[in-house]
């Protein structure tokens, strides 16, 4: 029977510029993830910042090459979406890359308000405030416009919101108005619930916001929940957003710039199957080729990057702590974690990760399922992006070492779902969380940002301590 690498090789176009195989163990951009199991342990949470900086870098070069080879006139930015990962050492890494910061909820105000007191963040970024938004969130935005934060943008969720600035902002204030798109066909309603409707987009400028001497529309916005993909759905809504967007500029000349959301994806497969080139071309030449039949200037162009941005940067380690077969071909191997608590996604939505041994490349395979260990039926992991099936190498219990899985690309979301540091299902513990970042010089370095979550922390938090 062929080996594990023997299989992976065979399916995919392997090894890949991300994943690696020294001496049967698997590596990760170069990283030993064996020596960092040994001196750790695990489960473990590893992110790999410098993979933030590259993924922000990779869009920004599909962008102005496409710009170069359309001939569009209109500019791009870059703003990441806080609410993927709201870590410090993610926003620090991702604003060395000059970029902006899209928010949605009135917590991210106190973030904005922390970097900008360290010097990460001056008072000429843009912040894109979206969202539905309590009365606590429009305070905040509207006290940081009259703190000074001239490129503060409230995007327009709700007609009744610009009472609020019409009330409390002292400052002249840019604006940009969220329109709500429809959803997939087979979706279970048919409009988002974010947003104003088309039809009122022209008549909430021109009788809320064209004669306020402070308020200036800027930005027209639109997101839609499936992500950038090469769909007639999403062909279909964005030039239909950029129609509205020529009908309003031809009303409203401070119209500058549209905000096309986030959603373009990361792998979650070894092998890509994403061409991101032609889709940031062909998104550029929809906008130009309606500009140009509506007769009004191609916008200036921003992006709300989230996952794209950190999903690629996180990895979580697991041993496999023992194997159970469960009838005459259902063969279990059961981590030391659990992916309800620490992979919320995998049940949630069904979402599929990367998943690979770190060692045993060179034994032979089998087809198994996982098992986390809390007692909920649903604690399983059992398909591949591309099959329905999950291989690992064969176990044995007289092998010397354990047998490691690691997930990848798991970098966004997962710890906001299952509520960091906090209570989790049957109080499985959070795993350690390992920071990888690289000196000048390359040199990988290693430092624990959160150790293993302890009893005493979740006693208190329930109050018997």
């Amino acid at each position: 029977m062929d080996t594990y690498h023997d299989l992976i090789s065979q399916t995919f176009d392997f090894p890949t510029a991300d994943f690696t195989v020294h001496n049967h163990e698997l590596q990760f951009h170069g990283i030993d993830l064996m020596a960092l199991v040994e001196k750790y342990g695990t489960p473990l949470r590893l992110t790999y910042l410098p993979k933030i900086s590259s993924q922000i870098q990779r869009a920004k070069k599909w962008f102005a090459d496409g710009i170069a080879s359309t001939g569009y006139t209109g500019s791009y930015s870059y703003a990441y979406c806080t609410k993927s990962s709201h870590f410090r050492f993610i926003l620090e890494e991702a604003l060395k890359n000059d970029i902006h910061l899209e928010t949605s909820s009135w917590f991210d105000i106190s973030i904005i308000r922390n970097l900008h007191a360290q010097g990460k963040v001056d008072k000429q970024k843009h912040i894109i405030c979206n969202g539905f938004k309590p009365e606590a969130y429009k305070k905040e935005i509207a006290d940081l416009i009259n703190d000074g934060f001239v490129n503060c943008m409230p995007i327009i969720d709700s007609p009744n919101e610009i009472e609020y600035y019409h009330d409390h902002v002292n400052e002249k204030v840019n604006m940009g108005m969220r329109l709500a798109s429809d959803e997939e066909p087979r979706f279970q309603f048919y409009t988002s619930r974010l947003g104003v409707r088309y039809a009122d987009a022209i008549p909430i400028y021109e009788q809320r916001i064209k004669d306020d001497p402070r308020f200036t529309l800027t930005m027209l916005h639109y997101f839609i929940s499936t992500g950038i993909k090469d769909t007639s759905y999403y062909w279909s809504e964005l030039s239909r957003f950029v129609h509205k967007y020529c009908e309003l500029r031809k009303v409203c000349p401070t119209l500058t710039t549209i905000d096309i959301g986030g959603g373009l994806p990361i792998q979650t497969s070894i092998q890509p199957d994403y061409d991101y080139p032609y889709m940031v071309a062909e998104i550029l030449r929809t906008i130009q080729r309606i500009c140009a039949q509506e007769g009004v200037p191609e916008p200036n162009i921003f992006t709300e990057f989230g996952i794209f941005t950190v999903g690629e940067s996180g990895a979580t380690i697991y041993s496999i702590l023992d194997e159970k077969l469960q009838n005459d071909k259902e063969l279990w191997y059961m981590i030391d974690g659990s992916f309800i608590t620490n992979l919320p996604d995998t049940w949630a939505l069904n979402q599929r990760f990367i998943m690979l041994a770190l060692n045993g490349w060179e034994k032979q395979y089998k087809k198994i399922q996982l098992g986390g260990l809390t007692c909920d039926s649903q604690d399983y992991y059992n398909s591949e992006k591309h099959i329905y099936q999950t291989f690992l190498p064969e176990r044995k219990p007289a092998d010397a070492q354990p047998l490691y899985v690691g997930f990848f690309h798991t970098g966004a979301y997962q710890e906001s779902l299952s509520g960091y540091g906090g209570i989790k299902h049957c109080l499985i513990p959070a795993p350690q969380h390992i920071i990888l970042d690289r000196a000048a010089d390359g040199t990988l370095t290693d430092t624990v940002f959160a150790p293993q979550q302890e009893a005493g922390s979740m006693m208190r938090i329930l109050g018997y301590e």
